[in-house]
């Protein structure tokens, strides 16, 4: 059985997108261990497909050229084959200094001698979605249907729920976060308004960076309906929160990791799109709804901004996302 080794991007929505591409390793017979960060190591556990997670001990950002060469010496002689999912020339540094024959990924910045088998990246304009860019690797064609699917052991979910006094389908989850930056961000306003007037428990997550918006949610929908929310951002582990949300009557947010993972357990959801393009990006579930206002014909004066995929308006308005009325997402949930 031919021994790879997966070097995981750095974002958690991109590493949900590459489960198709391991599903396709693992059934044609490759063993996968994958090598991820921290923060992105427990999307690789909840896919059955991977045989074994290493967490790397690196730190974002920097070539932190020492730590590579002590873990690449630990893995010397383990693999037959890399696949390095990210495009920098950091990525490609581990398999090629533990001497891993076979090294396949995209061109990428300077990775000609890092990589044995390199893809041409698409020009620029021209990048297909990210499932279809990454299972591209497995040196497949038929790559443009595959959906990410995660799963957890249901003991382990039920565990989760049980001790917070959780029943499945019992409450709402809303991840009102977005790496990127506010732009990608619907109002706290509308979130409180929405928790306002759903009729189950609502469960705020999100990262440490994120609390004090998640604060700001429960405060205000709380200050209506006593109780309604409840603000585990920074306070839950990802594994946990990944039971959260596959136990969820139903998922909102804006473009983000955690909309991808819900849309890979399956998970009723509405995802709320401004600056960035669900054309590109979108929840890859029967069940999610897409809210857009560049798409709605009656929204006027029209948005010919949107999508400008910049960390803060350009305009200083957001009305791509302060014009979308939490009725709006209270009705695509019912």
């Amino acid at each position: 059985m031919m021994q790879s080794l997966v070097i995981a991007p750095q974002w958690i929505g991109d590493a949900v997108m590459t489960e198709p591409l391991l599903r396709r390793l693992q059934a044609r017979g490759e063993r996968l261990t994958v090598g991820a960060l921290p923060w992105v190591a427990p999307v690789y556990r909840a896919m059955p497909q991977v045989a074994e997670v290493i967490d790397f001990p690196f730190q974002h950002g920097g070539l932190q050229f020492r730590a590579r060469r002590q873990l690449a010496r630990t893995l010397r002689g383990r693999f037959d084959c890399a696949y390095v999912l990210p495009n920098s020339a950091k990525s490609a540094l581990l398999p090629f200094l533990a001497g891993i024959p076979r090294r396949v990924g995209y061109q990428g910045e300077a990775r000609v001698v890092l990589l044995t088998h390199r893809l041409r990246n698409p020009p620029k304009g021209q990048r297909p979605p990210m499932v279809a860019f990454y299972s591209a690797l497995s040196g497949d064609t038929d790559v443009a249907h595959d959906r990410p699917q995660l799963q957890l052991p249901a003991a382990q979910a039920d565990a989760v729920l049980q001790a917070r006094g959780l029943a499945r389908g019992g409450y709402h989850v809303f991840a009102p976060g977005a790496e990127f930056g506010p732009s990608k961000r619907w109002p706290p306003e509308h979130y409180a308004a929405l928790a306002a007037e759903l009729a189950l428990p609502v469960l705020l997550l999100g990262s440490g960076k994120e609390q004090a918006l998640c604060a700001q949610i429960a405060d205000a929908a709380n200050a209506r309906v006593p109780g309604r929310c409840v603000n585990l951002a920074g306070g839950t582990a990802l594994a946990d929160a990944f039971a959260l949300i596959a136990g969820a009557r139903s998922v909102v947010s804006n473009d983000s990791g955690l909309m991808h993972v819900a849309a890979a357990f399956g998970v009723p959801q509405v995802a709320v799109y401004g600056s960035t393009s669900p054309e590109h990006t979108p929840p890859l579930n029967d069940r999610a709804a897409v809210l857009w206002l560049k798409r709605d014909p009656g929204y006027q004066p029209p948005l010919d901004c949107a999508p400008c995929f910049e960390r803060e308006c350009p305009l200083g308005h957001t009305r791509c996302m302060a014009d979308l009325a939490p009725a709006r997402v209270l009705a695509a949930l019912a």
